[in-house]
């Protein structure tokens, strides 16, 4: 077994990791029962809770078990390109396959063979909450598979900061860094797989419910599903950047990530288009094409920023990025202070907070429901960001705070 760290808790320490995993599962549910409700209101009372009956349909489980399968299987099939992961503790590169936009490309086939046979997509509307209470189970599941097979991990392959020995915390937060069985890699399946995949998935089928109910979808949920299919399409095409992000490098796969990816991004960051079929909007022509613009416009930040930081990272002799200034750092590495990462420290976050308001905008502004992502995911980028500081500062120290100083403001500038 190995020894434990004395590392910093986050989340609230072992009282938050005993709480989210009992809350959060409970808040995708609740937000799924109000978004279907007449009123879609959040601070309705009583609350629209729905009977125990409508929790469960075996159906749900089959589509669930069959769904993770099939993106299982396309995982692990030998297209595409095989990419390096940043260098571990013990010196080692693990090795990724780079075939997520194939994943997703099969996908949308498939399911336009399924549209060609009639198949009624838009019963995922009716199967919500079934679906997403699998979803849920099956996170809990993973995190206890994990949590266990962790203490058979050697050391160089556990987590710091989920290996703290608080069995809860470590439960949460996961203990082994990068699990696997044989070749194929947990924590980077489920990143960007069924979860995220998932999302648009359902999304059309609550573009399909919509068509069963009033003929053909409306502007506002074609906009609401384009914006999110671009979103998943973009990060799937752009697949290899997640190798060097914070949740790949740093954070060990327990509870926090596996119910994230699996329950929480599919069942809450697709609300905007459940909203749609029971609350449906109006959009004028003057209105989509500023909500248009606003996205287009919070894309651009997200990608050009993006791109800038991932060609650095790889080479920073690339023409794209050898002009930009830097600073140097104890240790060895530099840190941008020009080009998009010398306007704000996370440019990249400010365009996700632009591309999440866009989103809202076609549900109208009689309800704050819709805007629960917009909102969520303004507090998760602070939480982040404060994350991503407290990281840099301990691993780049003096160069950090000149950093800070040269580029002042993190996420919306002359703001904060």
């Amino acid at each position: 077994m190995a020894t434990t760290h004395s590392a910093e808790k986050e989340f609230g320490g072992a009282l938050g990791a005993t709480c989210i995993p009992v809350f959060l599962p409970l808040t995708v549910l609740y937000l799924l029962s109000v978004c279907r409700s007449p009123a879609a209101s959040v601070l309705q009372w009583p609350p629209p809770l729905p009977p125990a009956a409508q929790l469960w349909d075996p159906l749900a489980a089959v589509l669930v078990v069959g769904w993770i399968t099939l993106q299982s299987f396309l995982y692990l099939l030998p297209i595409g390109k095989v990419s390096e992961g940043l260098v571990l503790r013990d010196g080692s590169k693990l090795k990724y396959p780079i075939n997520g936009f194939h994943a997703l490309s099969i996908t949308a086939v498939l399911l336009i063979v399924c549209l060609w046979l009639g198949m009624p997509l838009g019963y995922l509307f009716e199967l919500i909450l079934p679906l997403a209470v699998c979803a849920i189970g099956v996170s809990y599941l993973l995190s206890m598979y994990l949590y266990i097979r962790s203490f058979w991990a050697p050391q160089h392959a556990l987590s710091l900061g989920g290996n703290t020995g608080n069995p809860l915390y470590d439960f949460f937060m996961g203990r082994e860094l990068n699990p696997r069985i044989g070749d194929f890699d947990l924590k980077y399946f489920c990143e960007l797989r069924p979860g995220l995949i998932g999302w648009v998935v359902i999304n059309l089928g609550m573009l399909m419910k919509e068509v069963e109910l009033r003929g053909s979808p409306s502007l506002a949920m074609q906009l609401v599903n384009g914006f999110q299919l671009l979103y998943v399409t973009d990060a799937l095409w752009n697949e290899e950047a997640v190798l060097t992000t914070m949740d790949i490098v740093h954070d060990g796969f327990g509870f926090m990530l596996a119910f994230g990816d699996l329950a929480w991004v599919p069942f809450t960051y697709g609300l905007q288009a459940m909203f749609l079929v029971v609350h449906p909007q109006s959009l004028s022509t003057l209105g989509a094409a500023g909500i248009i613009l606003l996205n287009g416009i919070g894309y651009y930040i997200f990608r050009k920023s993006n791109s800038q930081k991932n060609q650095f990272r790889r080479d920073p002799t690339h023409k794209s990025v050898a002009h930009l200034e830097t600073i140097a750092t104890a240790t060895g590495k530099r840190l941008l202070v020009s080009g998009w990462w010398g306007f704000v420290r996370h440019p990249n976050y400010l365009g996700d907070l632009l591309m999440a308001l866009a989103w809202s905008l076609p549900c109208g502004m009689s309800h704050i429901l819709p805007y629960f992502y917009v909102i969520y995911f303004t507090i998760l980028l602070i939480h982040r960001e404060a994350r991503d500081e407290k990281h840099c500062r301990a691993k780049y120290g003096l160069a950090w705070d000149t950093y800070c100083r040269r580029v002042p403001y993190r996420i919306l500038p002359y703001i904060y």
